[in-house]
């Protein structure tokens, strides 16, 4: 076996059951995996000198296909159902040796790394990919170590990285031949037949929304986080397709994070290095960071470019509609490091309301901020995950259920406490629909958007009147600066007033069909949020 890069003189992936690899590769540049990636053919350069991939058949996330290995440190500990799929102990042995058997005798691509950007918490992973790309998106998506570190790194967790290998479900266990498997006795996450790269980072961030929580007292949340000039941190709590990444790139502050963050007893801290950006119909003008940061680096998936040209069309779906670019947080020029920052001031919600019945911005009460957080409703975007082809009503719970594997409790008693304790602002945003539902509507202007962040970040909302609105009962200004008075009233926008009222009482009656299971543990305040039908509807 070959080896090459930096690695600690005592690793032995054979301690793994990796044995007779062609070649190991450990930890070469950003550069040299770029290199490899083109070498092998597996990729090429844009014309800003990113790196075009392709993840295969798979172009999202495959939530079906996620198991967590049920055994005696998790049987009582997971919140197991729909989201947190078991999987049989006795399974996960054949299984990992299989995927063991695979990688011999081909060149595998170790990348070593941190997740947690406070080095209390931090979490040593080590990915073993058999794609350098993949290696490399772990090099873009995690903390980056000096090579002194590297020297001496041992892995917390290991990831194991082989979208060649099938599995048999009818022998294996998975419910198809793509899996991804975490097994938190052994710390092991193992990924098969599929490519595409998000499963890497939310496999880690899985494991982080288990362990922090429980053994440090660290509320674990998804959500992308900025600071202002004057040290004011913000957090951006929604689903892919919501606008985090977006939103919270801000060139008026200071970035913090677009995904993943920690709140700790001294403040926040993002558990990433990198960016995960949506760039469907991506602009210049509309998100001039996020466009400038495509460079040599960065790593652009399943886009299509203009005919005859290495120029990227953001515009072109004929892959997906979840086209993708990862890069290092340090792209992003007003990027803050560490990603670290204080107690947040404001708290946002970011919802993509497919039927277009809620405000573009609403204040939140404690009970309120409770009900939604527990509801999470959204819309999940095209192509965020497998089947998704048009936005799909959704209500995922802390706003990230994929991800969640303890008691949604958990994290919503988590966040209740430190909401009270600091008296943080709750805003609802709707970055979805507006003047009708999904097909007749359209979606809600970033600038508008931003303007009414931007607002309540300065304090001007809290200045001005507000309206309840008469089903969800929630507070939305009648006036913002910069954003036009009539769309700040969601029934306005309407044309027929009827059907909007009839969408409204629709939408209200799904969210408190879905808050049924939390109905014995919620609190009265919490309860008293839900939405009112009026009694002739």
């Amino acid at each position: 076996m070959n080896e090459s890069g930096i690695k600690n003189p005592s690793a032995d992936l054979s301690q793994l059951g990796l044995r007779n690899l062609k070649t190991t590769f450990w930890n070469l540049s950003q550069t040299e995996l770029a290199e490899k990636t083109i070498q092998l053919q597996l990729g090429e350069l844009t014309d800003t000198g990113a790196l075009a991939i392709k993840t295969g058949k798979f172009t999202g996330r495959s939530p079906k296909d996620k198991f967590i290995v049920k055994d005696a440190k998790t049987s009582g500990t997971i919140h197991w159902g729909e989201v947190n799929i078991a999987f049989d102990e006795n399974k996960f042995q054949p299984l990992y040796d299989k995927i063991v058997a695979y990688c011999a005798g081909k060149e595998m691509y170790v990348k070593d790394a941190f997740a947690c950007a406070n080095p209390e918490y931090q979490l040593n992973v080590r990915v073993i990919s058999e794609l350098p790309w993949g290696a490399m998106f772990a090099g873009n998506m995690f903390i980056r170590p000096n090579a002194d570190a590297l020297k001496s790194f041992a892995p917390d967790w290991v990831v194991i990285h082989a979208p060649g290998f099938l599995s048999d479900p009818k022998v294996d266990g998975t419910r198809q031949d793509n899996f991804a498997v975490l097994n938190f006795t052994k710390r092991i996450i193992i990924i098969g037949g599929t490519g595409y790269t998000g499963e890497i980072k939310k496999g880690i961030f899985t494991v982080l929304n288990y362990w922090l929580p429980q053994e440090r007292n660290v509320l674990s949340m998804h959500c992308s986080a900025n600071i202002g000039k004057n040290g004011d941190t913000a957090v951006f709590f929604g689903l892919s397709g919501t606008g985090k990444t977006t939103l919270s790139a801000d060139p008026n502050r200071g970035l913090i994070g677009d995904d993943e963050h920690g709140w700790a007893d001294n403040g926040i801290f993002n558990f990433e290095g990198g960016c995960y950006a949506k760039c469907i119909d991506l602009t210049a003008e509309k998100e001039p960071e996020i466009f400038s940061a495509i460079k040599f680096g960065s790593i652009l998936e399943n886009i299509g470019y203009f005919p005859g040209t290495r120029t990227v069309n953001y515009a072109d779906i004929s892959i997906t509609e979840n086209t993708r670019v990862s890069y290092p947080i340090e792209f992003i020029a007003n990027a803050v490091n560490p990603s670290v920052g204080g107690i947040p001031k404001n708290i946002f919600f970011l919802t993509c309301d497919a039927f277009g019945v809620l405000p573009p911005v609403s204040k939140l009460t404690p009970g309120q901020a409770m009900y939604w957080f527990l509801s999470g409703y959204t819309a999940k975007v095209a192509g965020t995950e497998a089947g998704i082809t048009e936005p799909k009503t959704t209500f995922s719970t802390c706003f990230g259920a994929p991800f969640f594997p303890l008691n949604p409790n958990t994290y919503a008693n988590m966040l209740g406490e430190r909401m009270k304790k600091h008296q943080a602002n709750v805003w609802l945003i709707n970055t979805g629909w507006t003047a009708g539902p999904y097909g007749t509507g359209h979606r809600m202007k970033l600038s508008y958007t931003r303007a009414m962040i931007t607002a309540a970040l300065n304090g001007e909302l809290d200045k001005l009147k507000f309206e309840t609105h008469p089903v969800f009962g929630i507070s939305y200004p009648t006036t913002c600066p910069n954003v036009p008075v009539e769309i700040l009233n969601p029934r306005n926008t309407w044309v027929d007033k009827n059907s909007y009222d009839e969408k409204a009482n629709d939408l209200a009656k799904q969210f408190i069909k879905n808050f049924e299971k939390f109905s014995a543990t919620a609190s009265a305040e919490t309860m008293s949020a839900a939405p009112k039908i009026p009694v002739n509807a």
